[in-house]
């Protein structure tokens, strides 16, 4: 039951927010249909807990000095065919394989968070799209509207925001079955690397790491050390703050602090495109008490970097706020020093992460959306060449990727070539590394951690 009190600050900042300009808003057209479903939204219990974003901002202040790294990752857009065990187990694989190269290799704890249970709403470039004559609205999730090119499926349905809840709750309840069941069990090193990843160059080099750690399970078992962390691990979920239908209608005041959280998810990030300083999103993320993420580009001034630390985190509260970095492999070297010194002179205490995809898309000649993945390599390399020249943190890797054999980005170790895009393109917006192409990324990562610590 909502308190008075309760209910009155959520009123004062939904109508804080209706006076704001809102970026990359749908047109829903129907207000009762609307306000039906928002209703509906606000009346369900939480997907997740105030309690576990407090720990994860725990966790985010480990990166923010150093102590810890973070590994962000899954779907570029969730859909709601695509939550099945099959799907959810595969992206798990992807994030703990991934996490255990990490942290073996660079002997440091790897926070894990997942692109999962939220990531329905996509920002697009053009509020429409025409073919062959005809326009229609542009796609922008699940969340809002329907992929396929009909009238019917892009009109924006208000409806579809209550699916989304329900499907996010399908994938922690999946994610919490799995993580909880023994599947996260370090012992089930070998059992994550299976199918097509076996067999590549980074799955082979991934089975002797896997070895290594066998070898030391027995050597703890035979000396009788036991520890709990070897059978489970903490898996946190994200998504960007973009629909403030739904971002709003989910957001509670905790019972504890007296606090708002929005409970759709532990970490919740504003974009390139939706982080205006006098815009709804950027309010809206100064309101709640999630840990919260900024996307920043090559265009992101120092001020501006200073102006939204400012706004989002004026008490310098460690593991509050994340810059996540998407510049591109060609400008990472001289956008992204500027931002680094001017927060380390004002004394910021935010937590710096790599997007090497945003900044490195490009049209195939087929048509296919795509990336080079000598292009993600490379910016990655360049964040660490600037964190390590300033004597700053490199704090985490943020990724689009999937658990799946695709063929969406072009190189790697296994390589994909261009004309070859079309054989498993699944992505319904932006093209996301496959599973072998994710832990070759790994291996890169983990050699840069060496190095710097």
């Amino acid at each position: 039951m909502t308190s008075h009190a309760d209910h009155e600050l959520l009123t004062e900042l939904r109508s804080a927010l209706a006076e704001l300009p809102a970026a990359q808003q749908p047109e829903w057209g129907d207000a009762s249909r609307l306000a039906d479903a928002v209703a509906e939204l606000r009346a369900m219990p939480p997907l997740v807990f105030a309690g576990e974003c407090d720990l994860l901002k725990q966790r985010l202040a480990a990166v923010s000095r150093g102590e810890a790294f973070l590994l962000q990752g899954g779907d570029c857009a969730e859909t709601f065919d695509g939550i099945t065990a099959d799907n959810v187990r595969a992206k798990l694989k992807t994030l703990l394989q991934m996490a255990v190269v990490l942290t073996y290799a660079a002997s440091m704890p790897v926070v894990k968070v997942g692109r999962l249970a939220g990531q329905y709403a996509k920002p697009r470039s053009k509020p429409s799209e025409t073919r062959d004559g005809e326009t229609l609205p542009a796609f922008r999730g699940d969340i809002v509207n329907g992929v396929e090119f009909t009238e019917q499926a892009r009109t924006p349905d208000p409806a579809r925001m209550v699916r989304a809840y329900n499907a996010s709750a399908a994938a922690l309840n999946l994610t919490r079955a799995f993580v909880g069941g023994g599947f996260a069990d370090l012992h089930q090193v070998h059992a994550w690397n299976t199918d097509f990843v076996r067999t590549s160059p980074a799955g082979q080099r991934y089975e002797r790491i896997a070895g290594r750690i066998d070898q030391a399970l027995r050597f703890m078992r035979a000396i009788d050390v036991d520890s709990e962390n070897v059978r489970k691990v903490e898996l946190y979920s994200s998504h960007e703050a973009l629909l403030l239908d739904y971002e709003t209608a989910l957001t509670r005041v905790d019972s504890r602090t007296g606090a708002p959280y929005d409970v759709s998810g532990h970490f919740l990030w504003v974009g390139e495109r939706t982080r205006q300083l006098d815009g709804a999103h950027i309010e809206f993320a100064s309101r709640i008490r999630n840990p919260i993420g900024v996307k920043v580009g090559p265009k992101t001034t120092s001020d501006d970097l200073i102006a939204l630390a400012e706004k989002l985190d004026p008490e310098r509260e460690p593991g509050r706020l994340t810059f996540v970095t998407r510049m591109g492999a060609e400008k990472i070297r001289d956008g992204l020093p500027p931002l680094i010194e001017k927060a380390m002179a004002s004394g910021l205490v935010a937590s710096w992460v790599c997007d090497p995809m945003h900044g490195n898309t490009y049209e195939a000649p087929s048509g296919h959306k795509t990336r080079r993945f000598d292009d993600v390599m490379d910016e990655v390399r360049g964040f660490f060449e600037v964190h390590r020249s300033l004597g700053s943190h490199p704090g985490g890797l943020h990724v689009e990727l999937t658990g799946d054999d695709v063929t969406e980005c072009v190189g790697g170790g296994d390589p994909i070539a261009e004309d070859g895009l079309s054989r498993r393109y699944e992505t319904v917006c932006d093209p996301r590394l496959n599973r072998t192409q994710s832990l070759e990324l790994a291996f890169l990562v983990a050699e840069l951690l060496e190095t710097t610590h």
